[in-house]
């Protein structure tokens, strides 16, 4: 009998730790003034789930500042086996299409992901603090070395 080449794999143990930010959240954030933005306090709301067979975690959040949505974001992480990775597809509402995904890895609890593109480069730093609160900090270089704050944030689980 042929062997089904369509058979889906099985997610591994790192697709499943994505899992930690599964769920909907509330975040308290401080965004840095750069050239995108004023900077100032904001609120996000953020809703995650694991999807398409456990290999992604599929996150959209909604930044709001003086009563108004000021930013919107969609982003898919997963862990790509084949260079043993995470990857995250980060779209946002400036509207920029990232010429590939960011890419990183754990330690310990802390998750960075860098990604670059003409424009400079940028990394997330996602660190669980316990099963419900996670922090973000999104920092931004033009040279991949002196990193600046763009924004920083704790998430809190809503039950």
């Amino acid at each position: 009998m042929a062997q089904d080449h369509l058979a889906a794999s099985s997610p591994l143990a790192e697709h499943a730790r994505l899992a930690a930010f599964a769920g909907e959240w509330n975040g308290e954030e401080v965004v840095f003034p750069s050239r995108w933005t004023e900077g100032g306090p904001a609120t996000s709301h953020v809703v995650a789930h694991m999807d398409l067979n456990g290999f992604y975690l599929i996150q959209d959040s909604v930044q709001m500042r003086d009563g108004k949505q000021i930013f919107a974001t969609h982003g898919i992480f997963t862990y790509d086996r084949d260079d043993r990775s995470y990857k995250l597809f980060w779209y946002d509402s400036l509207g920029y299409t990232p010429p590939s995904p960011a890419s990183g890895g754990w330690v310990g609890k802390t998750l960075t992901l860098v990604r670059g593109s003409l424009r400079g480069n940028a990394r997330h730093v996602y660190e669980i603090i316990n099963e419900d609160s996670y922090s973000l900090k999104i920092q931004f270089s033009p040279d991949a070395e002196g990193w600046a704050d763009v924004l920083t944030g704790v998430y809190r689980r809503i039950h």
